[in-house]
């Protein structure tokens, strides 16, 4: 079984195409990832990108797909020293990088910034490795 941690950005592309994700893999996600992909999918209402109605069928297709959150006291450590490593200011995105350094395979993320900035610091995915 391969573990996949997602992002928001991966999250929310696999619910927006109803892509699969194939029975041999596992997702996971720092449990933070709920309240991010809520703000961004009302940020995207906000900014007249989607109807409310469809943010909100959007939110619900995530619902359904299986990701175990995660986010007990080693992996917030780690996030924290992930953070000082990296030269970060907030922890949000180091707490997927510890995830995927204590117990994923590889980090599953559709934002190209991140991506640049944890090349030869974890294993990165695309959302197609997911299928």
């Amino acid at each position: 079984m391969t573990k996949y941690v997602v992002d928001p950005s991966a999250v929310l592309h696999v619910a927006a195409e109803g892509i699969q994700v194939g029975p041999e893999h596992e997702l996971l996600a720092p449990t933070l990832l709920r309240s991010q992909v809520l703000s961004v999918l009302h940020e995207a209402v906000q900014r007249g990108e989607l109807t409310d109605d469809a943010a909100r069928e959007r939110l619900a297709r995530v619902g359904k797909i299986k990701i175990r959150l995660l986010g007990d006291a080693v992996m917030r450590r780690r996030a924290w020293e992930v953070a000082d490593r990296l030269g970060w200011w907030e922890t949000y995105g180091a707490e997927y990088v510890a995830l995927t350094q204590l117990q994923g395979d590889a980090l599953v993320t559709r934002n190209e910034d991140f991506a640049r900035a944890l090349e030869g610091v974890v294993p990165l995915a695309s959302v197609d490795d997911l299928r």
